[in-house]
């Protein structure tokens, strides 16, 4: 336990970094330099005013300069990602199975609100992790089965990492592709863009990390959740639903929280 609670700790310090990245990110400004500043004065944050989750609170939600109001995803980003690198270690242990994991979780998290707060989903969250996804295959084996089974038939059997890899690449491909000509087909029938290519490369970056039956599970759901719950913001809202954007990546992203909790917990060796 005492191993998950330090990865928690780690998780908030990552977390912090993450709402660094969902600011700047969308905006094409450095992750790096400068430092940490109140979007609303742009004065330097000091660092006692920069202690994730305390800070926030002690402040009372407000800049210590202008006294503008704080973002609530602050807390909520720098909390949401201990706690899902302290479950992924209090299961897994310090192993690079939950070292996966955990770096999953906070790209994903990146991911989600990156698209709730700007409709973009970063190359470096969803290119990086398609990158990350089939690296890692290597050393961190997807046993999904989907890919052996297909290159079995085929008569090209592999083993070990390379099967792996071609698990992590199957999983990537196949339903970023689906989604794709789905845009397609919608662009090509309405006229106008239905999904932009950041929810593909995302698919593929779920898909690189959890294989194909978990990027499939990952787009069912969010699809899903995307359309009851934009189907009733929409409606309580009464916004046009013709010409409102969804933030389809952060139900995708939700999903594959989801999917990765609940099965690994609940299934076990699927991944």
């Amino acid at each position: 336990m005492l191993e998950a609670a330090l990865a928690g700790l780690f998780g908030l310090l990552i977390g912090s970094f993450l709402n660094v990245c969902i600011y700047r990110m969308p905006r094409d400004l450095s992750v790096v330099r400068p430092r940490s500043f109140c979007p609303g004065c742009e004065k330097p944050i000091a660092w006692y005013d920069n202690i994730p989750l305390l800070s926030y609170f002690l402040l009372k939600r407000r800049c210590r300069y202008c006294q503008a109001q704080i973002p609530a995803r602050y807390p909520i980003v720098e909390a949401l990602t201990a706690v899902l690198f302290f479950f992924f270690v209090a299961k897994l242990g310090l192993t690079l199975v939950a070292l996966k994991f955990c770096l999953f979780s906070a790209l994903i998290v990146g991911m989600i609100f990156a698209d709730l707060e700007e409709r973009i989903l970063p190359d470096e969250f969803t290119i990086g992790g398609i990158v990350i996804g089939l690296g890692l295959s290597w050393i961190i084996p997807i046993e999904d089965g989907i890919a052996g089974f297909i290159l079995a038939i085929v008569g090209r059997p592999l083993t070990g990492p390379p099967l792996s890899l071609a698990e992590s690449a199957m999983g990537a491909f196949v339903p970023s592709s689906f989604l794709w000509l789905t845009g397609e087909l919608f662009y090509r029938l309405r006229h106008k863009e239905g999904l932009g290519f950041g929810d593909v490369k995302m698919v593929a970056a779920i898909g690189a990390f959890l294989g194909l039956r978990g990027a499939l599970m990952t787009l069912i759901v969010g699809s899903l959740l995307g359309s009851l719950i934009g189907l009733f913001f929409i409606l309580i809202t009464r916004k046009d639903h013709s010409s409102y954007e969804l933030p389809f990546g952060s139900f995708l992203g939700i999903a594959a929280l989801g999917v990765t909790l609940s099965w690994q917990q609940v299934f076990g060796g699927l991944f």
